[in-house]
């Protein structure tokens, strides 16, 4: 396998190349799935892993998620108010 590419030949053809090589070569090798059970029991391991936040940190970042959330919807609503009210008084309608 060609780690750099030669300077004349475009990138294009290269992949042509390849895919007629793949071709020639016939199917890929089909793999046989994993079982289930092992995919379960790979799975509740990883779950084992995760360090899961304390109730009291929890709270503390969900209650600052909600409120940044509040404060910045009041925010893009007053600028949204404010650029209406401007686009409204140049046009020449009044509130």
């Amino acid at each position: 396998m060609q780690i750099l590419q030669d300077p004349y030949v475009t990138q294009r053809n290269q992949i042509r190349r390849a895919w007629q090589r793949s071709e020639k070569m016939g199917e890929t090798e089909k793999l046989d799935k994993a079982p289930k059970e092992s995919w379960f029991t790979g799975l509740s391991a990883e779950f084992k892993k995760i360090i899961w936040p304390e109730k009291q940190s929890l709270v503390r970042q969900t209650t600052a998620v909600i409120a940044v959330s509040v404060v910045l919807g009041l925010i893009i609503a007053l600028l949204d108010f404010a650029i209406q009210y401007g686009v409204d008084f140049l046009v020449g309608f009044n509130f």
